[in-house]
């Protein structure tokens, strides 16, 4: 469903909260019509119930916006499933049919398996027996929901009224069912069609006749079926008590202090019923939701006690920070600090009475404020859904009430915090599967649950999936033997899918020389740069690198102006590259050096933190890292795997947000350059719209083909885009308008130039998780090169699941892969294949990573971009990975 229908749908159960206290609503205030892709495929599908969060659809700029009204119309929402809903806001005007349509638009996202493709599973590897974090949701026999348009004669306006009245004929509806003041959905089939009941308004005794026409009988594997499975799912989680906050549910119940850091962790469950390959099943992953113990007002006395100037200090530390408010257990993210209100002051509620926030929210929460006269209001802006729905105005918050959630910056860098919470967020597939079972007990030993599901002819299965998949076999290294004279293949242990002890008497692939560099360090941290410089030449020789002494420029601080000025006296044509120590990681000296570096005075750059120098026992294996970083960076290439493909380019991209402009993207974009994959030209985008990165890509594509084909005298035969960086629902906009700009881009390059394509949809950020036999009854994670290409994916894409690298402590996350565009022709074992050899090809980490190396090395240009250059870096460094 389109995310304005569920909007207006929301809106519908948002009127089951209103009351005195709301806070004025403007006239006229409700979503607009959505506008649907002019090439996506549109089902017929009613919103009857929201499937976010709820949320106020106006205000004034005192309204406090208090989230327990918005908690009581997600209670009555999900309660509403059941008994049809109770209460309700005055619906201004009566329902017109045109708007009824337009809500029940519903998307159905792009279909990418060919039609001409029978199968999308490989053949290669050896069978692997896995268990997945899905149960089957089961449902009787010729089962189906059944949908009916409800209206009245005469017409009601109020939606309490005609939820009132549906009430009233639970005999005939059954228990559960769902209604939402202008469509029903439910279990049972009536006998007739239409039928017809009556009910007596009670204030003038009025006879009112009500219809009920069935509209659609819905199968169980239908997108508005789908999405009523999770809307009585989330009831489900309602009855068995889990709080939701944001869009996931937590049990506050099972709440684990972490008093040492001042945290509390707060377990819950990630879940969607999504349809597979041949059957309905529900994905369960377990979440953590981390909240401060200490309240907004605890940080603002701390800051006002050590801060010289205290509305800077604040505003630095709060204003981008997510804060819950536990009374409604909503989250807000603070845009700004109003110093000039405060808690005694008061706003105008619906009926036009003025109430203080301290009266307020004693009134409607229990909540006592103690501090009502100093503590400053916290800002929350509105998002641009609450715009559509005419909520324009901020949302102040009482920051006694509200508490941090997630970590800081700060806390992230304390190893020992992170080290507490890994014990109780990093869980292994044995505790895992345990929680998930547990869980499933829990509701299906729920005798309201059993009740609900049964109303609704459905039930969960108690077990989790089983299923076979795939593990490809390990890939051989190339690197050069000792000597450097000839090249040498060797394997690693398939279960870790590392190689940092089996490449250390070989020789890297290409070296680059490296005669004439340039060491800036400090004079304090002398010692650190000497011992430095003497080990890497102990452990350059038997890479094969030859690194001379470099041009030591000692500075007297550590600032970064003086880090600019040195380089700028020190550099010249013959400078290959520049390698600074410098005193801390303070973020302003880092982007003033890569700055000048990657803009004005291009050079390959190296900035080592001083004390990463400073402990014997592990500078061997610095020095090493930094090696190969410095020969990345100059143009060398590490190591290599067989690339059987002739003519073919490898292409990356990534997006990350720019730190230093609201509301801006940079999109990395990295392309191959020769047969092995190992050697690489790269160019950035920046773009505030989808449109400007359609437009900026077109140019990166040319310049990397016509690099290609000056280094190779002839232009790629095959080209494989993996896409990272894509959301859900921005799948469509890459399907319908990247691709065609990508091919538009071929033509350009030659009027008959038709490469052949593969565009592949990357994505990290996803809640499968899957189990393999350790033996013993025990479970572990799947070894690396797992594929899973059955089952569990999607019916109508080309898609497949990999496990590529290993980790040592909890359960390793797969990687999704959507191939969206396919004319090269190759068949899905050497899709996967080839997808797995990338992995191994990034040089930071001698090992396999979670994505194809060119979508690492494309967000790594991405983020160097975006939080420190702000610019487009010099073309004369696009041929290196000087992002390393």
């Amino acid at each position: 469903m389109s995310g304005r229908a569920r909007g207006r749908a929301r809106g519908r159960a948002r009127g089951a909260a209103a009351d005195a206290a709301e806070p004025t609503r403007r006239p006229g205030d409700q979503a607009p019509v959505p506008t649907p892709s002019q090439q996506a495929q549109q089902v017929q599908a009613a919103a009857p119930m929201g499937a976010g969060r709820a949320s106020h659809r106006g205000g004034t700029r005192q309204e406090p916006r208090p989230g327990g009204v918005e908690a009581a119309a997600v209670t009555q929402q999900m309660a509403g499933l059941k008994v049809g809903g109770e209460g309700g806001g005055e619906r201004r005007g009566p329902p017109t049919q045109g708007r009824h349509e337009r809500a029940q638009q519903a998307y159905i996202e792009p279909r990418t398996k060919p039609q001409t493709m029978q199968s999308k599973q490989g053949v290669s590897g050896q069978t692997t027996r896995l268990m997945c974090n899905y149960f089957r949701l089961e449902s009787k026999p010729n089962w189906a929901l059944y949908q009916y348009h409800v209206s009245f004669a005469p017409e009601i306006d109020s939606k309490r009224m005609r939820l009132s009245m549906v009430k009233d004929h639970k005999e005939l509806l059954g228990e559960t069912h769902a209604f939402d003041g202008m469509v029903l959905f439910s279990g049972r089939k009536l006998a007739q069609n239409p039928t017809d009941v009556y009910s007596v308004r009670k204030h003038d005794e009025e006879k009112i006749k009500i219809t009920f026409k069935l509209t659609n009988e819905l199968p169980p594997d239908s997108p508005t079926t789908m999405h009523m499975y999770n809307v009585i799912f989330r009831r489900i989680l309602n009855i068995i008590k889990m709080k939701q906050i944001g869009r996931h549910y937590y049990d506050p119940n099972s709440a684990v202090m972490v008093e040492r850091h001042g945290l509390e962790i707060w377990p819950g469950f990630i879940t969607s019923i999504m349809q597979m390959e041949q059957q309905i099943l529900l994905c369960a992953e377990i979440s953590h939701k981390i909240l401060r113990i200490q309240s907004v007002l605890d940080v603002l006395k701390e800051v006002f006690q050590r801060s010289r100037d205290f509305h800077r200090d604040c505003s630095q530390k709060l204003i981008g920070q997510i804060v819950i408010t536990r009374y409604n257990n909503k989250t807000y993210r603070i845009d700004d600090i109003a110093w000039e209100k405060h808690p005694s002051d008061t706003f105008p509620m619906r009926n036009g009475e003025a109430i203080s926030f301290v009266e307020y929210y004693n009134t409607h929460y229990s909540a006592q404020i103690s501090d009502a006269a100093q503590q400053p209001m916290l800002v929350s802006n509105p998002k641009k859904k609450d715009i559509r729905r005419g909520q324009d105005e901020p949302i102040l918050l009482v920051p006694e009430l509200c508490f941090l959630t997630g970590l800081s910056d700060e806390v992230r860098a304390d190893f020992n915090v992170m080290k507490d919470l890994a014990v109780h967020t990093r869980v292994t597939p044995d505790a895992r599967v345990r929680s998930l079972n547990a869980f499933i007990q829990r509701i299906t030993g729920n005798e309201e649950v059993s009740a609900e599901l049964k109303g609704w002819g459905l039930r969960f299965s108690k077990d989790l999936v089983m299923f076979d998949g795939r593990t490809l076999p390990p890939e051989q290294i190339i690197q050069k033997d000792r000597n450097g004279q000839s090249l040498v293949k060797f394997g690693y242990r398939p279960f870790k899918a590392e190689w940092p002890g089996e490449m250390r008497d070989k020789q890297l692939l290409n070296c680059i020389p490296m005669e004439n560099w340039v060491l800036i360090v400090t004079e304090r941290d002398s010692q650190n740069a000497q011992q430095f410089c003497q080990t890497l030449t102990r452990v350059a020789p038997p890479m094969g690198m030859r690194i001379g002494r470099p041009n030591v420029v000692m500075i007297p601080d550590g600032r970064a102006t003086t880090y600019v000025r040195a380089i700028e006296q020190n550099m010249n044509a013959q400078v290959q590259l520049v390698c600074c120590i410098v005193p801390s990681n303070k973020k302003d000296c880092y982007d003033a050096i890569k700055k000048l570096c990657c803009i004005s005075r291009p050079v390959p750059s190296q900035v080592i933190v001083s004390r990463t120098l400073s402990k014997p026992k592990t500078i061997m294996s610095v020095a090493t890292k930094i090696a190969i970083q410095l020969n990345c960076k100059l143009g060398g290439e590490v190591w290599g795997v067989d690339m059987p493909l002739k003519g073919l380019m490898v292409v990356g991209i990534d997006c990350y947000h720019d730190s230093g402009s609201k509301g801006r993207s940079v999109g990395g974009v990295i392309a191959s350059m020769n047969q092995s994959l190992t050697q690489y030209y790269s160019r950035c985008t920046f773009q505030h719209n989808h449109g400007e990165l359609m437009n900026q890509l077109k140019v990166c594509m040319t310049g990397a083909l016509k690099e290609f084909h000056r280094r190779n005298n002839a232009l790629p035969v095959r080209i494989v885009i993996y896409r990272d960086g894509v959301g859900d629902g921005q799948l469509p906009a890459v399907v319908e308008h990247e691709i065609p700009q990508l091919l538009e881009c071929f033509r350009d390059v030659g009027s008959d130039y038709q490469p052949k394509v593969a565009v592949v949809v990357v994505k990290k950020r996803i809640n499968s998780r899957f189990f393999a036999d350790a033996g013993r009854g025990q479970l572990s994670n799947p070894p690396p090169g797992t594929v899973i290409d059955s089952t569990v994916t999607k019916p109508e894409w080309y898609d497949f699941f990999l496990v590529s690298q290993s980790v040592n402590q909890g359960t390793v996350t797969p990687t999704h892969y959507n191939v969206i565009w396919d004319t090269m022709g190759l068949d899905p074992d050497k899709m996967q294949r080839l997808t797995y050899k990338l992995t191994h090809l990034y040089y930071n980490w001698p090992g396999t990573i979670r994505v194809p190396a060119p979508c690492q090395y494309a967000h790594k240009l991405a983020f160097l971009v975006g939080q420190s250059l702000h610019e487009d870096p010099s073309l004369e460094l696009a041929d290196k990975l000087f992002f390393l």
